[in-house]
């Protein structure tokens, strides 16, 4: 108590008084608190000779206490070092925590091995030469922190994840950001703010998504379809056709299409009195047009990457048109504006083009079905 209030106290005023915040660190992580300890050991160990009577077992005693002071004071060192890379740029990159975890416990395995040797006055390869028929016992025990030292090092060389990665993981129930990689386990946050806490070798083993490359992309898909009534479809009539062509968007498309159906049926002298003769436009291929025209011009969608407006098969949900494009900002609330933003606008211009949303009829749709009767 003494030394901590002669030594320790001021030395931790002036710390707090530098502009440096690596001297914190360490005075936080406990560093001085335990190296002051080596204070009143000194002085014991000049007051030996009072005991000299049993001189070499208080020596000893001095001795094991001096080598559980360093090997502890180191650990907080590693510790501290280990806050001090944490914030660093390079923390970005590999993350260390695992490692220390490991020197830690190598060091505490020899600074267990140094208290024995001193108490005991046997050399330490003496010691170990006894260990050497528990070495199956030790790889049972230390299993699951070998597995997760090779986990660790696998972490790091092919950079398979760090911390702040969208890591999605369902056999474990995780989906969210990863918050700790440590040596043993790898603390996940949901999006429901929950923790999951993984194994870090079982997570290894196991297969993940890390959606880290979507965001390295610059780039985020869009996957989502409008069912359209089949029963709305139709070819597309004169009057249908003067429609279109009052819209800025597709007014090209339609002139263009125009021309190129004239100029075939004309080849093919279609008779032209049966809508079924000859090549016409219909109202669910000139949406797709119209799709693909307004999504070119949209300010929010990556014209570098996949762009696909496509048909899928007819299900009994009605015709999908599937919109597979991505937006070049990855963030989660943007994106979802920007998607929510342009199907709003898709679905309410369905109708613009003769078409009809499929909707499974609801208790609303009944009742009115049911008024009309």
């Amino acid at each position: 108590m003494v030394a901590k209030f002669v030594i320790l106290k001021p030395l931790n005023s002036w710390f707090l008084k530098t502009k440096t915040s690596l001297d914190d660190i360490f005075l936080e992580s406990g560093f001085f608190n335990r190296l002051i300890y080596l204070v009143p050991l000194l002085i014991l160990y000049n007051l030996e000779s009072a005991f000299s009577q049993y001189s070499i077992l208080v020596y000893r005693i001095l001795n094991s206490i001096f080598v559980i002071i360093l090997f502890m004071s180191v650990q907080t060192l590693l510790t501290a070092f280990g806050e001090v890379y944490g914030k660093s740029k390079f923390s970005e990159r590999m993350h260390i925590k695992g490692y220390i975890q490991v020197a830690k416990l190598v060091l505490g395995l020899i600074g267990i091995l140094g208290v024995v040797t001193v108490l005991t006055g046997h050399s330490p390869v003496y010691l170990l030469s006894g260990i050497g028929a528990l070495t199956a016992v030790l790889l049972v025990v230390f299993k699951d922190t070998i597995l997760s030292f090779v986990a660790t090092v696998q972490i790091n060389s092919n950079n398979l994840f760090k911390i702040g990665d969208w890591v999605e993981a369902p056999q474990f129930g995780a989906d969210g950001d990863v918050v700790d990689i440590a040596l043993h386990t790898v603390k996940i946050q949901n999006w429901d703010k929950t923790i999951t806490v993984i194994p870090t070798h079982k997570l290894i083993d196991s297969s993940f998504k890390n959606w880290r490359g979507m965001t390295d992309s610059g780039g985020r898909r869009i996957k989502r379809a409008i069912h359209i009534d089949v029963s709305s479809i139709r070819f597309c009539d004169e009057l249908l056709l003067r429609q279109f062509e009052k819209y800025d968007i597709i007014q090209a498309y339609i002139n263009s299409k125009i021309a190129d159906v004239d100029e075939s049926n004309q080849r093919s002298n279609a008779n032209l009195a049966e809508l079924i003769n000859g090549r016409r436009l219909t109202n669910i291929g000139t949406f797709r047009a119209y799709i693909k025209s307004y999504l070119r011009g949209h300010k929010d969608i990556h014209k570098n990457m996949t762009f696909l407006i496509r048909q899928l098969p007819p299900t009994e949900k009605g015709l999908p048109i599937e919109i597979y494009v991505f937006t070049n900002d990855t963030d989660w609330i943007k994106y979802e504006s920007i998607q929510a933003d342009i199907f709003d606008h898709l679905l309410a211009v369905v109708p613009e083009f003769d078409l009809r949303v499929f909707q499974i009829p609801a208790g609303s749709d009944m009742k009115n079905l049911i008024g009309g009767l």
